[in-house]
C-alpha cells in the first residue's frame, strides 16, 4: 500500500485533488453542512454505465436534502490530459440528463488518497462524506438506497450496523488490496526489465505474477509473448501458449482467444523459429472455434474474427479462402469503423490479391 494511514467509516474526509473537471463548476473542497457522494468510475467499466444511471436518479431524488454526487475518474489510460478530458467527455454522451460534476484525476493523487488507503481495488467504489465532513460509507454504489437515509438523519456512522458493515468490508477487500499492491511491483519490475531488454529478469517477474494470481490475463499474455516472441523459447513458450488456448476456449473468453491468434499468426511477427506443424494445428483449431462462434456475433465482432482467421488461411497456403473470409468481412461494414477496422480489411484483402 502506498499509504500506512487507513481511511475507514468514520475516519476524516481525504483532500479532493482533482486534476480538472469536465462536467459541472470546479469543487476545491467538501462544504460543511452538506453531504457528499464521490464516485469513482472508469470509461472501460461496464458496471460503472449502471451505475452513473443511477447516480442521476440519487441525486435528482435528493438536490433538496443537501446532497451532492461527484463523479472522478482516476484510472484513465490516455496519452494527456487533454485526452482523458477528451475520452471522458465522449463517453459521459450517453448520459444526456446528467445532473451532477465530473472531474477526473491522472496524477495518482486521488488514488492515493481515497483508494489505496480504503483497500479499494475494484470500480465503481463509493465513499460517503458526511455533513461533520467524516466518512458514513465507503462500498458499492448499489448500497447507497438503504444507508443514504440514515446518514442524512445523523444515525448511519456511529451505528452498530455501520461498524459491522464497515469490518465486513476491510476484512474482504484488504487481501485483495495487498494482492493488487504486490502485482502493481511485479508489473513495474517487468516494464523495467524490458525497457532493458532483460529478459531473463523480465521472465522471472512474470513467473512470480502467475503464481500469484493465475487468473491475471494481463500476466499470463505477457508470460507467452516474452516467451514466444522476445526471448523465443519455443520449448517452454509453445506448451504454455497451448495451455492459454485450452482455456480461452473451454472458457470462451474472446480476449483471450484473439490475443492466442495473434501470438500465432499476427503480421507484424516473425514466426521463422515457430515449428510450423505445431502451429498451425494450434489455428485450426483456434480457427474452427472462431467460425463457430462468428456466428453469434455482431458484424464488427464477426469482421475482427474473419479478419483474423483469414491470417490463418493465408499463413497455411489456402490464399482462397483468406480472401474469401475477407470479402465476407467487408460486406455489411459501412464507413471506417472506430479503430480503423474497415482500412485493415481492405489493405490486407489488396496485399492478398497482390493490389495497390
Amino acid at each position: 500500500m502506498e499509504s500506512n494511514k487507513i481511511l475507514s467509516v468514520e475516519s476524516r474526509a481525504p483532500a479532493l485533488k482533482v486534476r480538472d473537471w469536465v462536467r459541472g463548476e470546479a469543487l476545491a473542497s467538501f462544504q460543511p453542512d452538506r453531504v457528499y457522494v464521490l464516485e469513482f468510475f472508469g470509461t472501460s467499466c461496464g458496471y460503472c454505465v449502471e451505475a452513473m444511471s443511477d447516480l442521476i436518479e440519487l441525486q435528482e431524488s435528493y438536490k433538496d436534502r443537501g446532497v451532492e454526487v461527484v463523479a472522478v475518474a482516476a484510472g484513465e489510460s490516455a496519452a494527456s490530459a487533454d485526452e482523458v478530458r477528451s475520452q471522458i467527455a465522449a463517453w459521459l454522451a450517453q448520459f444526456p440528463e446528467l445532473n451532477f460534476r465530473v472531474g477526473f484525476d491522472d496524477t495518482g493523487a486521488m488514488d492515493t488518497l481515497w483508494m489505496d488507503p480504503s483497500f479499494s481495488v475494484e470500480i465503481p467504489q463509493t465513499f460517503v462524506v458526511d455533513r461533520d465532513g467524516y466518512l458514513a460509507f465507503i462500498g458499492e454504489p448499489d448500497k447507497l438506497h438503504d444507508v443514504l437515509p440514515q446518514v442524512l438523519d445523523g444515525t448511519w456512522r456511529t451505528s452498530a450496523q455501520a461498524q459491522a458493515a464497515e469490518r465486513e468490508r476491510i476484512a474482504e477487500d484488504e487481501p485483495k488490496a495487498r494482492k493488487e499492491a504486490l502485482k502493481k511491483q511485479i508489473r513495474a519490475k517487468t516494464a523495467a526489465a524490458e525497457e532493458i531488454e532483460d529478459w531473463k529478469t523480465a521472465l522471472a517477474a512474470l513467473e512470480e505474477g502467475v503464481a500469484l494470481d493465475p487468473d491475471d490475463f494481463s500476466f499470463r499474455c505477457a508470460h507467452v509473448h516474452l516467451l514466444l516472441h522476445e526471448m523465443h523459447d519455443m520449448q517452454t513458450g509453445l506448451p504454455a501458449l497451448r495451455q492459454f488456448i485450452r482455456d480461452a476456449i473451454n472458457t470462451n473468453y474472446e480476449a483471450m482467444l484473439e490475443f492466442a491468434f495473434r501470438e500465432l499468426f499476427d503480421p507484424a511477427y516473425g514466426y521463422s523459429q515457430f515449428p510450423s506443424v505445431e502451429r498451425f494445428a494450434m489455428g485450426k483449431e483456434l480457427s474452427e472455434h472462431f467460425l463457430a462462434q462468428a456466428r453469434l456475433q455482431d458484424d464488427y465482432d464477426r469482421a475482427v474474427s474473419y479478419l483474423m482467421v483469414a491470417w490463418y488461411y493465408h499463413a497455411s497456403g489456402n490464399k482462397d479462402r483468406a480472401v474469401e473470409l475477407l470479402e465476407l468481412a467487408l460486406q455489411p461494414l459501412d464507413g471506417p469503423g472506430p479503430d480503423g477496422l474497415k482500412d485493415d480489411l481492405l489493405q490486407t484483402l489488396a496485399d492478398y490479391k497482390g493490389e495497390k
